[in-house]
């Protein structure tokens, strides 16, 4: 079977299985009125309308209309053909971007990081379409194509029997059995070219939005030039990939009309060595050219399944990517109502690399601020995301409440946590959504208590259109400590039991910093908050610091205690604040 991989796509949605259906059904009729209809014009309709002695004036009337009317039926049937076609092709692309996209928010973190986004709109994008195509108009013209080839053979077999012109039919049949060599051939090729070419494409849409995203870093360092080199590189190899497939995809129907044209001159050498008259050998030639037609077509459509078929492997490469961070067969039940966070001789490594974190042994009690320091790179963030669940441990337990956080669902998990990373992103929506986000259900009036909140209120009133602003993608039109704020106003209206700060007042003033500060400490009561921090003034509200070192705990207590004890941690803090 061809298409055997591409059916379960099309039982995404039951109104595009039923549209499907219909497809099909005008795709045979059509096939049958140009299979069986113009050879029956040609041998029984035209030499009744020219026979001698002269028809009856019924008999031209219906000659004369025959043809119009099976053109009409044609139409019809092929404007129903090609609107439920494209009805079921954009309804197949919609359901499968979408399934895709799902799968996008169900797989884990590393799978995202680990590629380029690009490569990933590029599958979403590029790769659906060259399936969506494969399962419309491949596939009806697989259904509609052998009924027109069969019907053009059953005239051409008709007509060769009864006028006992049976070699004319295996010359015919011998040319077929050709044209099958360099389809075979030319697919296998197509499809891993195919597939190369869908690599560049993903990989040049990558470094489209890299450069996008980063216009201030590539003027500041002079980078223009860079850019367009490392662009029109790419853009060279994606061209040479597209030309590799067009090569194959070209050279088939140029070897097949040759296949054809010969074909067709034995056909018209042997007509003439019988001395076949030419009103005899027209209906011949016409049922001929209208078997070479379909079966052109159908080996055309090898070249389009094999190219739908590299973009597939791309897209089951998605589906079907293992979930390391699976949600548990049969979830415990898990509210997150204290909040308290332990770690168990925790160890864990990044995708075979080394271990980012060792023995980690820890409890963060609800009610206080636990401060994670270190160097850059000790792996701060890292524990953090093994507390959110966006990785799993390697060794040992990391437990919410005493509940293992693996034998809870991601969702109830979450539902319990906020974040505030140091990079916040904020969607191209306004202040107020953005900040909504921490809890959709949330009032107007929530927001706006949520913004005073963390500060953000005055220069929320200073906008244009206050609340109502759009911040453009990613946040651009904020500056970084205006997007913190946002990001940590969306965080205190989730009313999470857990609040992680990834360094999240480092794009702060001195006076925006204090009064962030100061909001901490109204959250604190009935909270575990856990701040990632590299400056040491965010640690004041810490009553617990715990010192991390090349993925150990090396030290924990109080920033007095830790200032006496430990040379690592005074360095640190002597170095942030010597003065300059």
């Amino acid at each position: 079977m061809y298409l055997r991989r591409f059916w379960p796509y099309l039982y995404l949605l039951k109104p595009v299985r039923i549209a499907y259906i219909g497809t099909l059904v005008t795709g045979v009729a059509c096939g049958a009125v140009s299979g069986f209809g113009m050879p029956f014009m040609v041998y029984k309709v035209l030499p009744v309308v020219f026979s001698v002695p002269p028809p009856s004036f019924w008999m031209i009337v219906g000659g004369a209309v025959f043809l119009p009317v099976a053109f009409a039926v044609r139409g019809v049937l092929e404007f129903s053909n090609t609107y439920l076609s494209a009805y079921t092709g954009l309804r197949v692309l919609a359901a499968l971007q979408t399934k895709l996209f799902v799968r996008f928010q169900e797989l884990p973190l590393d799978f995202i990081e680990s590629g380029h986004v690009g490569d990933l709109m590029s599958r979403t994008q590029n790769d659906c379409t060259a399936v969506q195509a494969v399962l419309t108009g491949v596939t009806n013209d697989l259904i509609r194509q052998p009924i027109t080839l069969l019907g053009a053979l059953w005239a051409l077999a008709y007509l060769s029997f009864q006028k006992q012109h049976l070699a004319f039919v295996l010359i015919c049949a011998l040319t077929g059995v050709v044209i099958i060599l360099p389809v075979r051939f030319a697919g296998q090729k197509l499809r891993d070219q195919a597939k190369r070419m869908q690599v560049k494409a993903g990989e040049l849409s990558a470094v489209l939005n890299e450069q996008l995203g980063a216009p201030k870093e590539i003027r500041i360092f002079g980078l223009q030039q860079w850019a367009v080199d490392r662009f029109m590189k790419l853009l060279e190899q994606t061209c040479q990939a597209n030309l590799q497939v067009t090569r194959y995809a070209v050279m088939l129907p140029s070897v097949l009309e040759f296949l054809t044209a010969a074909g067709v001159g034995a056909a018209i050498a042997y007509a003439a060595a019988q001395q076949i008259r030419l009103d005899a050998i027209i209906p011949l030639l016409t049922a001929l050219y209208m078997a070479y037609t379909p079966l052109k077509r159908l080996a055309s459509l090898h070249v389009h399944i094999k190219r739908g078929e590299a973009s597939l492997d791309r897209l089951e490469e998605v589906f079907n990517a293992e979930d390391n961070v699976a949600d548990p067969v049969a979830p415990s039940p898990f509210t997150g109502e204290r909040g308290e966070i332990r770690f168990k001789d925790v160890d864990f490594r990044y995708a075979n690399g080394p271990l980012a974190l060792q023995g980690i042994a820890t409890t963060m009690t609800p009610g206080t601020v636990t401060a994670l320091v270190g160097p850059s790179g000790s792996g701060k963030t890292t524990l953090a995301k093994l507390i959110l669940r966006f990785y799993d441990v390697n060794r040992g337990m990391v437990a919410i409440d005493g509940t293992d956080v693996r034998q809870v669902r991601k969702i109830d998990l979450r539902r319990a946590m906020a974040l505030v990373p140091q990079d916040p992103v904020l969607f191209d929506d306004t202040v107020a959504n953005n900040i909504r986000l921490g809890r959709l259900e949330a009032t107007d009036a929530d927001v706006i208590a949520a913004a005073r909140q963390a500060h953000a209120d005055e220069f929320i009133g200073r906008l244009q259109q206050g609340y109502s602003t759009l911040v453009g993608e990613r946040g651009v039109r904020l500056s970084g400590g205006q997007k913190q704020r946002v990001a940590l106003a969306r965080a205190i209206l989730k009313k999470a039991t857990i609040l992680i700060l990834d360094e999240a007042t480092s794009a702060l003033d001195p006076d925006s910093e204090r009064l962030i500060q100061e909001a901490l400490r109204d959250l604190v009561p009935g909270r575990t908050v856990v701040i990632i921090a590299h400056r040491f003034s965010t640690i004041r509200l810490a009553g617990r610091i715990l010192l991390i070192n090349g993925g150990r705990l090396e030290a924990e207590g109080t920033h007095e205690q830790l200032y006496a004890r430990s040379p690592l941690y005074r360095g640190l803090c002597d170095r942030q604040f010597a003065p300059t």
